[in-house]
């Protein structure tokens, strides 16, 4: 009977591992649409190479007056690439927030996002999305090698605390967005040597709250497992006891 039960979640689903993939997916799609948006303002231009920064130099409405957001393309042009990186972003909300389940749907989210930085998406994201399309094969599997290395009790606390965990990365993510596009942030210095290096302990930040949320959604999707497979145990003892 259990192993039934882990078979019916297996063809569900992970759940909580689908919403950390989708929600992932989301953010990267967005930094890659920030990029675009970034690099189409710099016009109908050449660029300087394959290396670029998004972000280009002179503008008024940010602290980066020298630019910023360095980014790797083969168009070189800033209006075309900037259009590709845009259209990536939106390709990879859509493909994280609606299909990314669906049979073959890790292998396209990487596709996208590969996408998306050979045509100027940004390259602080590689290392996310390397991680989510990891962490997206792993939306329909049984998740054995996670429950034989957490311990019972390590696993119901972080089953308590991955919705939390996923809300503090996807703060974090954004607010180094902005903060890398406009450099104004309350409470932060107005002082771009600062603010780098402020970037640099929000990068550490980033990747240990994406680390905690994935594991910890791992933790949750084991726990309901875990909780399925009890239902029908405690069903078939109280039938017994019926029938004495």
């Amino acid at each position: 009977m259990a192993r039934r039960q882990d078979s019916a979640s297996t063809r569900t689903g992970n759940a909580a591992t689908r919403v950390v993939v989708s929600s992932f997916g989301v953010l990267l799609g967005i930094s890659s649409i920030n990029h675009g948006v970034l690099e189409m303002m710099q016009g109908n231009l050449a660029t300087p190479g394959s290396f670029v920064k998004a972000l280009g130099p002179g503008n008024s409405w940010t602290l980066w007056v020298h630019g910023g957001e360095p980014a790797f393309t083969l168009v070189h042009n800033f209006l075309f690439t900037g259009m590709l990186a845009t259209a990536m972003g939106i390709l990879l909300i859509v493909w994280s927030a609606v299909f990314i389940e669906r049979r073959g749907g890790s292998t396209v989210f990487l596709l996208i996002s590969i996408g998306s930085f050979l045509t100027g998406g940004g390259q602080a994201q590689v290392l996310l999305f390397t991680l989510n399309w990891a962490v997206a094969t792993r939306i329909r599997a049984r998740l054995r090698f996670w429950r034989w290395i957490m311990p019972a009790c390590l696993r119901r606390i972080l089953a308590r605390v991955w919705l939390l965990a996923l809300a503090v990365a996807a703060i974090l993510f954004l607010a180094a967005l902005e903060i890398a596009t406009f450099g104004y942030f309350p409470g932060l210095p107005h002082n771009t040597a600062a603010l780098t290096r402020i970037l640099w302990r929000m990068a550490a930040a980033i990747i240990a709250a994406v680390l905690l949320t994935i594991v910890a959604g791992f933790a949750n999707d084991l726990e309901v497992r875990e909780m399925g497979s009890r239902l029908p145990r405690q069903a078939a003892r109280q039938s017994v006891v019926h029938r004495g």
